[in-house]
């Protein structure tokens, strides 16, 4: 259940300044720029440029700058099972187009250092930030770096034999994009929400489990995702609600031992998201219609009716991806979706009851 005080980075205010708009604005700043991230993280995936780049030079910014430069890097590339099993016979400048989206991805996540690192000194030393606080967004920064590793070390498990990243790697990466991302957008609300620091109705307090349970099962829909996109399970059953004329895949549970079946038979794999999917849809419309029968009050009401709004269009984007086979835009554009669901839940739990936002 959502606690009154959200633990991770609800953030303190002894001896803070009454600057809560400025810190608040440069928070909600770095969420968007971690989305951003994800999308061009999903784009990478799509389209098969996530494994151009075969080494991971962290403090290097630039791009090749000269024709020998790039001969170099594509000779490094050639080197790579993605090229000898995929790409074999592709030119510099085919290779260039794969290129310039995974590095995109890569300087995007170095900016994203930049934009936090320098407002949270500037912050820090003009008494911005409280003792508590700095500690705490020092971590989420340090997270922020583990993530760039986690995400070398997914795109290492593709430069070996197979030219295909660990789905378990895979999905961590993503779950970890979102407990960054959630953490940045709760603090953020906290700063500049007014209606997070007023109660939402006498009856809010009782949305606040549902909103809990609904957080929950998105994230265990995304983690399902993240399976089915490492491996490529959205390929099979392009067919709904049925699969392929069943309810249930006859090759459910092939694979051995059995408990292996949900995390690597691909059949199976879809079935659960699908099955998350539809929880998560229900859940969200039945928070929205309980909460048409309590007290609550108007604003509150209307950042409810976000949420069965954000999961129908989630729950839409995924059914079209899954019937017209995995399109880029589609396939991306339901990765976005999942984040802006899961912004819309927790924007609704910061009108359910009084937070204490930093004063």
């Amino acid at each position: 259940m959502l606690p009154s005080h959200l633990p991770s980075l609800i953030l303190s205010n002894g001896g803070l300044r009454d600057d809560r708009r400025p810190v608040g604005a440069w928070l909600l700043v770095l969420a968007v720029m971690v989305l951003v991230m994800v999308c061009l993280g999903g784009l990478t995936r799509l389209t098969g440029s996530g494994l151009s780049m075969v080494e991971w030079q962290p403090f290097t910014v630039l791009p090749p700058a000269s024709e020998e430069a790039w001969n170099v890097v594509f000779a490094k590339y050639q080197a790579s099972p993605q090229y000898r099993l995929v790409n074999e016979g592709m030119t510099l400048a085919g290779f260039k187009g794969i290129f310039w989206l995974e590095y995109v991805h890569r300087l995007w996540g170095r900016l994203i250092g930049a934009a936090f690192l320098l407002p949270f000194l500037f912050f820090l030393s003009t008494g911005r930030l409280s003792r508590a606080q700095a500690p705490q967004l020092l971590l989420l920064f340090l997270l922020g770096g583990a993530q760039g590793l986690l995400g070398w070390f997914m795109v290492a498990s593709g430069l070996a034999d197979r030219p295909e990243v660990s789905h378990y790697r895979l999905t961590a990466h993503l779950l970890a994009a979102l407990a960054i991302y959630a953490a940045l957008l709760w603090t953020a609300l906290a700063h500049l929400d007014p209606h997070s620091r007023r109660d939402g109705g006498r009856d809010a307090g009782r949305l606040r489990r549902p909103l809990s349970v609904l957080l929950v099962l998105v994230t265990l829909t995304m983690a399902a995702g993240g399976l089915v996109a490492g491996l490529r399970a959205g390929l099979i059953y392009n067919s709904f609600p049925l699969m392929n004329g069943d309810w249930f895949p006859g090759e459910a549970f092939d694979m051995t031992p059995r408990w292996v079946n949900f995390f690597e038979n691909h059949a199976l794999v879809q079935f659960d998201h699908r099955l998350l999917a539809m929880l998560t849809w229900a859940a969200a419309v039945a928070s929205w219609l309980r909460s048409r029968r309590l007290e609550i009050d108007r604003a509150l009401r209307r950042r409810l009716l976000l949420v069965p709004l954000a999961a129908t269009l989630q729950a839409g984007l995924g059914i079209s991806t899954l019937l017209a086979m995995v399109p880029v835009g589609l396939a991306a554009a339901h990765q976005a979706c999942a984040f802006l669901l899961v912004s819309a839940i927790l924007w609704a739990a910061h009108g359910v009851r009084r937070v204490g936002a930093p004063s």
